[in-house]
């Protein structure tokens, strides 16, 4: 008996089951037509245009200085749409551009993916921000190169240490609003790399004999880190901007980020003055090249420092540019991007080392 009513109940949820699911159904029917209408007037989803992504592979990182590279860096971190950055070498037979950092060329850490099938379509990048004289021989690497990524003006990829960016600071600022204003030592200096047949040392030994300078960094044994550099160097008068090898174009770090960044005057040893003033104000920096000897220029120093309202001029240019330095490695790669359409597609470099040292 408990079996056949248990059986009777059974029949009678399947029942009403059923007529749930019919009057759902005709329910549905009735909106159909609707639901139909509706979704003609949307429009088709747009397809996605893979043929503007452009996907570089750098074959191994600058000196080791490895960086995160989850997820799209290039849009997500530097708004560059369309550019994928990759350091997976398995992608080689898909990547556009590989880039290949020249240090590591050189002294035999990597080499040149050459037993690999390569892409009719692919170039491969040399890339360096060293001065000719410590690129090593290029000779090995002729034919095998179709860009040049360098501070050189004249490289296809032009990825400068610095650069001046126009900006509109609005009203009511003064040059005096950016000058630091606990400024106690004249000159001062900040040098890793000392070696007596530099240019650079010659000159320092013979300008500390006539103003004082004070000099940091390894190889004095005074190391500064990112937080005490910019105080240190804000805290003087005029910050010595000497580069370690005179090349063209070659104005690094050390006039963009220590002098400029670190609000002191710079006082150039370098490329001819018409190359820095291709890249910044004509006052706002001090050339060696410009006086007929060093006494001359440590005395001029010492009465620019006495003289505020001239000491200011070598400011003016805040009022209008912010200075933009190199930052990040992957940036810098992201940026190839935007200039894919300026570049050669045939181009290839027969002779690298010749127009490495022209």
């Amino acid at each position: 008996m408990v079996e056949l009513c248990a059986h009777r109940w059974t029949i009678t949820a399947v029942v009403l089951a059923c007529l749930t699911l019919i009057g759902s159904l005709l329910i549905h029917g009735l909106q159909w037509p609707s639901l139909v209408a509706f979704r003609a007037q949307m429009p088709d989803p747009k397809p996605v245009d893979i043929t503007n992504i452009t996907t570089i592979v750098l074959w191994y990182w600058p000196f080791g200085q490895t960086a995160a590279l989850k997820g799209n860096v290039c849009s997500e971190r530097f708004g560059i749409p369309n550019c994928i950055l990759v350091d997976d070498q398995s992608l080689f037979s898909r990547a556009d551009f590989v880039i290949f950092h020249n240090r590591e060329l050189i002294n035999g850490q990597q080499r040149l993916p050459v037993h690999l099938s390569r892409p009719q379509k692919q170039r491969w990048v040399w890339y360096s921000l060293e001065s000719p004289v410590h690129n090593g021989n290029l000779r090995p690497f002729a034919g095998h190169f179709n860009c040049t990524m360098s501070y050189r003006h004249d490289a296809d990829i032009h990825g400068p240490y610095g650069r001046l960016v126009p900006q509109d600071f609005g009203t009511g600022l003064t040059v005096e609003d950016f000058i630091p204003k606990d400024k106690s030592s004249l000159a001062c200096w900040v040098v890793s790399n000392y070696a007596p047949h530099h240019k650079r040392t010659e000159v320092y030994n013979k300008l500390k004999t006539i103003i004082p300078v004070d000099v940091y960094g390894g190889a004095v044994n005074r190391r500064l880190d990112d937080k005490t550099l910019r105080s240190t160097i804000s805290r003087c008068y005029f910050y010595l901007s000497f580069e370690n090898s005179i090349s063209r174009d070659y104005i690094t770090e050390k006039f963009w980020y220590n002098a400029l960044v670190g609000g002191a005057v710079p006082v150039v040893l370098g490329p001819r003055r018409e190359q820095y003033e291709a890249v910044a104000p004509k006052d706002s920096f001090i050339h060696v090249d410009d006086f007929r000897s060093l006494e001359e220029l440590g005395e001029f120093l010492r009465k620019l420092a006495k003289d505020k309202q001239r000491y200011a001029s070598y400011f003016n240019w805040r009022l209008k540019y912010t200075v933009e330095y190199f930052k990040d490695w992957r940036e810098e790669f992201c940026r190839i991007c935007p200039k894919v359409s300026s570049l050669q597609t045939q181009k290839v470099y027969n002779d690298l080392d010749a127009w490495e040292r022209k």
